[in-house]
């Protein structure tokens, strides 16, 4: 069995790293891929905010043909651009192997903290949530993958095009007072 990381350059909570590795297991027996999701992990910024998330698998065929069809396995479920493949040789004399991959952009919604009292009272992270899914309206375009809340509450959403699912859902961000003073930024 050769030991591998797939390193996505995604802000997954570890809850929701954990429910894209049961759909990849899932795949990997659907298919018959000789493949075992055994752990994976969550990198920190300093501040908390989730910097990126590791899957770790068994396989049993290392050949370009078997860590292909893993890209592309992750490519249609979720591959930030930005991730990458280590390959960890049996030999431990021998360097690992790393592959860059990844095709979705991410956008990082960063909610502020410095608004009036009364539209934290009055606003609704969840209605924003549930309007960015409606306004994305389909996976192609774009999802909520994860969420923070900590120093600001951030949403985290991957799909073909940044500049895409920003223009989607800007209506909702110059509207909805807790959009107000939001920041937009590109995280893949």
């Amino acid at each position: 069995m050769t030991n591998l990381t797939i390193n996505l350059n995604a802000k997954l909570q570890p809850m929701h790293r954990h429910d894209l590795e049961d759909v990849l297991q899932e795949t990997f027996e659907k298919l018959d891929f000789k493949a075992e999701a055994v752990g994976g992990g969550t990198s920190q910024q300093a501040n908390g905010e989730i910097a990126s998330c590791d899957i770790e698998l068994n396989i049993s065929d290392s050949s370009d043909d078997s860590i292909n069809q893993i890209i592309g396995i992750m490519e249609a479920m979720l591959a930030p651009v930005g991730s990458k493949i280590i390959i960890y040789p049996e030999d431990e004399n021998l360097e690992a192997k790393t592959i860059p991959f990844g095709k979705h952009e991410g956008l990082g919604l960063y909610l502020s903290n410095e608004l009036d009292d009364d539209v934290y009272k009055n606003g609704d992270v969840n209605y924003i949530y549930q309007e960015i899914e409606r306004l994305l309206g389909d996976f192609k375009t774009g999802q909520i993958a994860s969420y923070w809340e900590g120093e600001e509450t951030s949403l985290y959403l991957y799909g073909e095009s940044f500049d895409e699912m920003h223009s989607r859902i800007k209506p909702l961000l110059n509207e909805y007072p807790l959009c107000e003073k939001c920041r937009v930024v590109r995280i893949a």
